[in-house]
């Protein structure tokens, strides 16, 4: 009766220990995760401020869709691979866009969303209207796809600035 009253309490910490060691295992891989998220949407981040595109097939998925702050969708890497480097070779040329805040959750295991704002320097687009300084707000879908996080859709908006 002695040693059952022994076995008890070390097969409870037993449990009590692997089930720890299981949660420290899913958050671990939940961090890793967010780390590789994290770690894409910059990889597009790096781009954008050297306005070459060439890693662009590192992070991003054939199907890829970007929304411009404009208004204009894009279908496709490769069209908006054109698209980006039209407009970074025009008047967003020497543009930077730095980060100031990303925020990632995830959908399913296989999904991810971030929420990026950033600060944008002077520019003016081609119907003559010069942005200073704006903050944008992009939103990133990303997938996993081969071990990978890849960005299949993203959406750039420009922050409205409160009417004085």
């Amino acid at each position: 009766m002695a040693e059952l009253e022994l076995v008890r309490p070390m097969k409870i910490t037993l449990l009590n220990i692997l089930g720890l060691r299981l949660i420290c295992a899913a958050f671990s891989q939940q961090q890793s995760n967010e780390d590789q998220v994290r770690s894409t949407v910059r990889s597009f981040y790096a781009d954008f401020n050297s306005h070459g595109w060439a890693h662009a097939v590192n992070y991003t998925t054939e199907d890829w869709i970007h929304i411009n702050p404009l208004g204009g969708w894009t279908r496709g890497r490769d069209a908006v691979l054109k698209e980006l480097e039209q407009v970074h070779s025009t008047f967003l040329n020497g543009v930077s866009d730095t980060i100031q805040n990303m925020a990632v959750k995830f959908a399913s295991p296989e999904v991810a969303v971030a929420t990026v704002t950033s600060q944008m320097s002077t520019f003016t687009t081609p119907d003559g209207t010069k942005h200073e300084n704006e903050q944008h707000i992009r939103t990133f879908i990303l997938v996993r796809r081969n071990d990978r996080w890849m960005i299949m859709q993203d959406q750039n908006t420009a922050v409205a600035r409160p009417k004085a």
